[in-house]
């Protein structure tokens, strides 16, 4: 625990009770309604239900104030800590929406710009071309309890190089299953004989007071390395599509790195375009 310049005690925990964690949640909530964007991602939400106490502090985070505490330093009081305890081994910052307030972290912090995230959106009244699949790869739905193990393989190949997604676990899987929004109806996999050699995961988001409408979301979409060339990405994205107007939902977002150059001009293909952005700053 220590003061700061706002006068207020920063304390550094290594887990949070689920108090504590239930009033980081409602911190989020409370920003996401004022600002219109969400100050932490889905990792972040599960973290909070289901994290046990760390061993030490992250590398990656997320920073966010209450909007009736803002403009008093606290901000910069809670990044300039981070700063302090994360030492040699540097800090990034996750910027989500990257307003004007996040500029203090390059600004006046001397962190740099290093990963952008776009989310891209499309409205699901436009055209969407059928599918096609080559002949000896069939689609079907997610089974809990039998697909988990090849889900895993398949996601680590496809995304082998992602600092996230790669890294996905079984049991990161199951939290996603114990969750309200999943949905395996929306999960389709293309195979092979046996062999899973894709995916697209969809998601649907409820309505909130910053979105008044239910919408769908490309949750996650991969191929393994055995399934390029055979035009599964762009077979797969647009059978959620599908599904997902099916559900009568008007629109669809997907989050994509900036520098992910293929899979951007493939969504822009399919009418996606760029919404928001998140940018990650570091320092060193």
């Amino acid at each position: 625990m220590s003061s700061s310049p706002t006068g207020l005690e920063l304390t550094v925990s290594g887990g949070l009770s689920a108090d504590v964690a239930a009033q980081v949640r409602a911190v989020a909530e409370a920003a996401e309604e004022v600002d219109g964007v969400s100050p932490i991602d889905d990792q972040v939400r599960l973290d909070l239900t289901y994290a046990e106490p760390e061993s030490g502090p992250h590398k990656v985070t997320h920073v966010v104030v209450a909007p009736t505490a803002r403009h008093g330093g606290i901000g910069t009081a809670l990044v300039t800590r981070l700063v302090e305890i994360a030492g040699p081994a540097g800090l990034r910052v996750w910027a989500h929406g990257d307003e004007a307030a996040a500029h203090l972290l390059s600004d006046r912090l001397g962190f740099a710009r290093v990963r952008e995230l776009w989310q891209m959106r499309r409205r699901l009244y436009l055209p969407i071309t059928p599918p096609s699949y080559p002949p000896d790869v069939h689609l079907r739905t997610f089974e809990v309890g039998q697909d988990e193990a090849a889900w895993v393989r398949v996601n680590a190949a496809a995304f082998a190089a992602h600092p996230e997604q790669g890294a996905m676990t079984v049991d990161d899987l199951r939290q996603r299953i114990d969750e309200p929004w999943f949905d395996p109806r929306g999960f389709f996999l293309a195979v092979r004989e046996t062999e899973v050699l894709g995916f697209h995961w969809t998601k649907v988001h409820p309505a909130t007071p910053t979105q008044p409408d239910p919408m769908g979301e490309v949750y996650a979409v991969g191929v393994a390395p055995s399934g390029q060339g055979l035009g599964l990405g762009k077979a797969l994205t647009t059978t959620g599509l599908l599904y997902l107007r099916g559900l009568g939902l008007r629109e669809v977002l997907l989050y994509v790195d900036g520098d992910n150059v293929a899979a951007i001009a493939l969504y822009e293909k399919l009418d996606f375009t760029r919404h928001t952005l998140d940018v990650m700053y570091e320092r060193l």
